[in-house]
């Protein structure tokens, strides 16, 4: 879904709510403490969205787009098939490298932003099969089920995502992805 046209200033604006949210997590929030945080008024930001839960979906919504465009730019530049999945879950990685534990456990505490998390989720696990498909198919790696291979890889991205893996290994959800490009890479390779 493309995002709604937007004036200079809104744009500003919603870049540096994402800056917040994502660096202090959004639950203790208030509008009030965004507007003053933003500073700018209430009315400002209800022009972005109509309530804090709609300005919380808008800035979730408007930084995994981003960090969308900017996995696949780094993909684009890429040709070996190894690479290219390698290169797609580190560049997913450090997208999510500066987000702050707050801010994930807030995402994962608040429905509707947790299902904008889970469709990138999902779009990242279809990306990772054709990634593999395409190497199978090019001959870089060898026959594999690709349509298992992404399952493994959604599955652990859900856990990821769900904070799952963080919790049973420490790893951050950075590490966890860079883990798992190592992993998907190493199991596909001739």
């Amino acid at each position: 879904m493309p995002s709604p046209r937007r004036t200079a200033r809104q744009a500003d604006l919603l870049e540096r709510l994402v800056a917040l949210l994502t660096a202090e997590g959004f639950s203790d929030l208030t509008l009030d403490d965004l507007a003053e945080r933003l500073r700018c008024s209430k009315t400002t930001l209800y022009q972005l969205a109509r309530s804090k839960q709609g300005l919380v979906v808008e800035a979730v919504k408007h930084y995994f787009r981003g960090a969308t465009e900017a996995v696949e730019k780094r993909v684009a530049q890429t040709d070996d098939p190894s690479d290219r999945v390698r290169v797609y879950l580190t560049a997913v990685a450090e997208q999510l490298r500066p987000l702050s534990r707050r801010f994930l456990d807030d995402v994962a505490e608040f429905p509707p932003a947790r299902e904008v998390y889970e469709a990138n989720t999902r779009m990242a696990a279809e990306r990772v099969r054709r990634l593999i498909a395409d190497g199978v198919s090019d001959g870089a790696f060898r026959e594999v089920h690709t349509a298992f291979v992404g399952e493994v890889a959604a599955a652990t991205m859900r856990q990821i995502q769900q904070g799952e893996l963080k919790a049973r290994t420490g790893l951050t959800d950075a590490e966890a992805y860079e883990q798992l490009a190592s992993l998907i890479v190493h199991a596909v390779s001739s």
